[in-house]
């Protein structure tokens, strides 16, 4: 038979014709005779025998740690046009099965070189994911165990488990040990859980008995949060049918962090003019400049207005893990919620963002449905995932957890994040060696912004685009990956580091990159 490769489609003729199958006895759904298919490169079972997932698996774990072991042999960011992926694949998949071996070699072949590669110790552009050793076999078990855990029931070790990283990531965090935590896919998600549960926080709104749609009774709803942070919270204020009006964007003090005194101003305006306000969502670590706001005064307001505090620290709450930077998260333990993702900074594979609350009974009630096929006999006494938001689907996310907590260990956590915290004050001490170059913002944990400002330029259009420029040249290198954002109206080249391997000379490597780029 013709081989096409990865590009090949259906194959027609008499080997691949369901009815000439059939006339076989190997028509699909039956397995009929499981040499005669072994032969023809067919599936003997509904399944790979445990035999050829054995060996297949050896070959695919000898892939992977070659890949650990060189990452550096990819380009960190490919060298690939929009659409050039997709064309080059077929558009229907395969009549026959193909053999394992076949699809590992395209997938060599094809796959890594297509892929931006956040695993690379150059990898510099957003907050780092690193995918760590115990991480990936954690996923690996994870993908056999297959569970399911919308009910205790369904999957008693996921839900369970699920209970004890969350508290022994609390610890490790100095976050209160009696806060309910959930995982769930990313930042974006749990933040609009936790607003979902404000909403259902202010229970005499009738919100989840009455929605939101033609009520007359109804005032304007509003949160608020400061004009840094992120963009999932306009997101999740729009999924919750509230409108980009219902999100007021406070202004920030020299040090971009939210303004408390614009903040009770917006409030008071608001309550003068009819609006309800809901919640406020404060930043320990914010996007584009890592700028943590003054929780503390900002749980003043809220308790005193009767207001929802969610905390996104996403990123920066993980740098609580090291004792001399457990202020980060001060006042924090006031709050009615808080994410933090183990993916971004603390060496889980992605997906795996925590949900904390002080309320877990509001939540509940935001979300919890029970059809009667649902209902055990546990209901009462046990913990069931489902009740705590929209997906009724839940992955043993907390395996991967479990093994890269237990792995590292605090006192490995500790060391791989101070590392990464002394790189990034390195790099801000070559900038501010560098008359060429001006830093735009404080190193607060491992993100170092800075730009490109010669002598006499003081057109910030031209500056812009001096440092556009410099971007885009070390990013077409593939050795580094950087990104960019805006201090203040100003461009800035935005490095973040983050990756378990990323080490001292792949900083280095970066700054000589830079400098020429610039022409330094």
């Amino acid at each position: 038979m013709e081989e096409t490769g990865i590009g090949e489609g259906p194959r027609q003729g008499p080997d691949t014709d369901p009815g000439a199958l059939r006339d076989r006895g190997l028509h699909p759904g039956s397995h009929g005779d499981p040499g005669s298919l072994r032969d023809r490169g067919l599936h003997p079972g509904w399944d790979m025998d445990p035999e050829e997932f054995r060996a297949s698996g050896y070959r695919a774990i000898d892939w992977i740690a070659g890949f650990l072991a060189r990452p550096e042999d990819w380009r960190v960011l490919p060298r690939v046009e929009p659409g050039e992926i997709v064309r080059g694949l077929p558009d229907r998949l395969p009549v026959e099965g193909e053999p394992f071996d076949r699809i590992l070699a395209d997938f060599q072949r094809l796959i890594p070189q297509a892929t931006t590669h956040w695993n690379h110790p150059g990898f510099m552009a957003y907050f780092a994911t690193t995918g760590s050793g115990p991480g990936i076999l954690g996923e690996l078990l994870c993908a056999a165990l297959n569970s399911q855990a919308m009910l205790w029931r369904t999957g008693p070790a996921a839900t369970e488990l699920e209970q004890v990283t969350t508290g022994w990531l609390l610890r490790l965090l100095g976050l209160p040990p009696d806060w309910d935590g959930t995982i769930n896919d990313t930042a974006s998600t749990s933040t609009l859980y936790a607003l979902a549960a404000a909403r259902e926080f202010a229970s005499d709104l009738q919100i989840r008995e009455l929605g939101l749609a033609g009520r007359l009774d109804l005032p304007p709803l509003r949160v608020y949060c400061s004009e840094e942070a992120h963009s999932s919270v306009d997101k999740a204020v729009l999924t919750l049918g509230l409108g980009r009006v219902g999100l007021r964007k406070i202004p920030t003090d020299h040090d971009l962090r939210m303004n408390p005194r614009a903040l009770e101003a917006a409030i008071v305006e608001d309550l003068a003019a009819g609006v309800r306000p809901l919640a406020v969502v404060a930043t320990v670590g914010t996007t584009s400049t890592t700028a943590v706001d003054p929780v503390p005064v900002i749980a003043d307001i809220c308790e005193a207005e009767g207001l929802w505090l969610h905390v996104d620290a996403a990123y920066g709450g993980v740098a609580a893990a090291l004792p001399e930077m457990r202020a980060v998260l001060a006042g924090c333990e006031r709050a009615d919620s808080l994410v933090v993702n183990p993916h971004k900074w603390l060496f889980v594979p992605m997906d795996c963002s925590v949900l904390y609350s002080r309320r877990p009974d509001v939540l509940k009630r935001a979300f919890s449905l029970v059809p009667e096929y649902l209902t055990t006999p546990e209901s009462g006494r046990v913990k069931n995932l489902m009740d705590y938001g929209v997906a009724l689907g839940r992955r043993f996310r907390s395996l991967k957890l479990w093994f890269v907590l237990r792995y590292f260990g605090e006192v490995g956590i500790q060391a791989a994040l101070r590392e990464h915290l002394a790189l990034a004050q390195r790099l801000g001490e070559w900038v501010d060696d560098d008359a060429r170059f001006e830093r735009l913002a404080p190193i607060r944990f491992s993100v170092v912004l800075f730009r490109a400002h010669p002598a006499g330029l003081v057109d910030e259009g031209e500056l812009e685009r001096l440092n556009a420029s410099i971007l885009d040249r070390v990013n077409s290198s593939g050795e580094i990956f950087i990104s960019h954002t805006k201090v203040r109206g100003r461009y800035a080249l935005r490095v973040a580091i983050g990756n378990l391997r990323t080490r001292l000379e792949h900083v280095r490597r970066a700054w000589d990159l830079i400098r020429e780029a610039a022409g330094a």
